[in-house]
């Protein structure tokens, strides 16, 4: 059926939308989504849309992006963005994809002291630093990552926050070029060990950077070098949170132990699996 009306085309886009996203989790949400971005325009906006604007180009974009969608590409990634904390950020197929679980991290952060300097190991996107400088005005920070196209998309975040000024980006092998010293280390590594790469979801092995996932082995090598690096970058009672796996708890709260750290802690997510690990230098 032809659409007569402005609503009619609405629904029907909808409708295809839906029937092609049958196998999703929610594919009425991941629809309206997906043609609200071929359209130009956020999800409130569809119901403003006039006749003209279901032309042959929006909806050949609109049937592009389905087609990825159902072959298994993430919505963020199709997007090129992901809500997260209270900010919007860029992403891209060379930076992980923030998570809901790491919220975790940026809340145990606001919880102490409001620091000076922040180091991120790790950035990727900058979620984590550019966060916290948002939340911490007076603060300033570094972000480092092995990846020059992560960084990239970092900048392009800083500048869309307003926090450039304040966030230098560095590329760096973890402590290879860091220099002075920080009130807080915060990283969310790579720490999914190789056996349980085998049991990822497509969409996360085929859509996020290997690098940002998985340091093989058992996981936990990120974990033995910032704890063995950090303290000496760390001013005295400086903190330092690490995003974990969930069954790594135990081991990880162990490895900062043995390192020396105090006040070793580790924090669960809303779904109540262990998090974050965090500890202190004094």
């Amino acid at each position: 059926m032809e659409a007569q009306t402005p609503g009619q085309a609405l629904s029907i886009a909808l409708s295809l939308g839906q029937e092609r996203l049958a196998d999703k989790d929610n594919p009425a949400r991941e629809a309206r989504l997906l043609l609200a971005h071929a359209a130009g325009v956020d999800q409130t906006g569809l119901i403003s849309l006039g006749l003209e604007d279901f032309s042959d180009q929006m909806m050949d974009r609109y049937r592009g992006y389905l087609d990825r969608r159902a072959a298994g590409e993430p919505v963020s990634k199709i997007l090129g963005y992901r809500d997260f904390w209270n900010h919007r950020f860029e992403v891209s197929a060379d930076v992980l994809d923030p998570r809901p679980d790491t919220e975790t991290l940026i809340a145990a952060a606001l919880e102490g002291p409001a620091p000076a300097r922040i180091l991120d190991l790790g950035t990727g996107s900058g979620c984590i630093l550019l966060s916290l400088l948002c939340e911490w005005p007076q603060a300033t920070g570094v972000g480092s990552d092995l990846s020059a196209k992560a960084l990239q998309v970092a900048a392009r975040n800083a500048e869309r926050l307003g926090v450039a000024a304040r966030a230098e980006l560095i590329r760096s092998d973890w402590f290879e070029a860091i220099d002075g010293r920080f009130d807080m280390i915060v990283s969310n590594p790579p720490y999914i060990s190789e056996a349980e790469m085998r049991e990822l979801s497509s969409e996360v092995l085929n859509h996020d950077p290997h690098m940002a996932l998985t340091p093989g082995g058992d996981g936990l090598d990120p974990y033995r070098v910032i704890a063995a690096g950090a303290a000496d970058h760390l001013t005295e009672n400086g903190r330092i949170l690490v995003e974990i796996g969930w069954k790594q708890g135990p081991d990880l709260a162990a490895i900062f132990r043995a390192a020396g750290y105090r006040n070793v802690e580790i924090r669960t997510d809303l779904d109540g699996r262990d998090r974050v690990v965090l500890a202190t230098t004094g």
